[in-house]
């Protein structure tokens, strides 16, 4: 039976390359996006000249009010297209970074983070629960932040991850018994437009990490995608409550053995 993934935030960057690449790995897709129709329907596109079936459905997910509805929509969905009752992945992976350095943060920034970050991907995790097949899985989006302290920056982003990261853990233990695995992907620095666009599009800013990177480069969003596919395949069945850092060793430093 084909399995059949839902990606939050599956229009463009992490989200789009995880659609993809489970499209190799023969899933099909449905997609949620808050403003990027076009964008969303573009991948639709893609992963339909893959050979896939892919839906893409509008969601915001800082707004728990409209859980039931969405879920409600994702049943029919499932029913429509692949007469099915339910799904067999769920990633968690909306979200964007505000800069909240120290002595300058608002509470409005704190609550904005908080609300994407983890009051989303609980409640909506919960509320699609019913929805995701005994033996399925389920990714949460993390950072490499969480534990490479790079930018006091993206110091409440970085928390917010955290957050998610220990709720993976006890995630994991909770749907343990229906055979639901739940591990938490940490993406290192990334080319994709994450806080405008730096990592990709500012070459000093590049320097600065691939000198600081173990495989001497910056992520591309392929990268992540990839790992976001191998965690959710059938090699991983007998992973979870894990987090898994693709980083290319980011942090490490490169080294070079000296000549002899």
């Amino acid at each position: 039976m084909t399995r059949i993934a839902l990606i939050t935030g599956g229009s463009r960057g992490l989200g789009r390359a995880s659609a993809l690449a489970l499209a190799d790995h023969d899933v099909d897709v449905i997609l949620t996006y808050r403003t990027g129709v076009d964008e969303a329907a573009a991948v639709v596109a893609d992963l339909e000249a893959a050979g896939r079936t892919a839906v893409a459905l509008p969601l915001d997910t800082t707004m728990p009010e409209t859980f039931p509805a969405f879920a409600a929509t994702l049943r029919e969905t499932l029913h429509a297209t692949w007469g099915r009752d339910d799904l067999d992945i769920l990633v968690n992976n909306a979200g964007y970074a505000l800069d909240t350095f120290f002595g300058s943060t608002t509470r409005e920034q704190i609550e904005s983070l908080l609300a994407v970050h983890v009051t989303g991907p609980v409640l909506l995790t919960q509320e699609l629960s019913p929805l995701l097949a005994d033996g399925g899985a389920v990714l949460n989006i993390s950072t490499g932040l969480t534990q490479n302290l790079v930018n006091p920056g993206y110091s409440v982003y970085a928390a917010m991850k955290g957050a998610v990261e220990v709720w993976t853990r006890y995630l994991a233990k909770e749907l343990g018994a229906r055979g639901i695995r739940v591990n938490v992907l940490a993406p290192g620095a990334t080319a994709t437009d994450f806080a405008g666009g730096q990592i990709r599009d500012n070459e000093a800013y590049q320097a600065g990490i691939i000198a600081s990177s173990a495989l001497g480069r910056v992520g591309q969003p392929d990268d992540i995608g990839r790992a976001a596919a191998a965690i959710l395949s059938e090699e991983f069945a007998w992973v979870t409550g894990q987090r898994l850092e693709a980083s290319g060793g980011q942090g490490m430093g490169r080294w070079t053995r000296p000549a002899a």
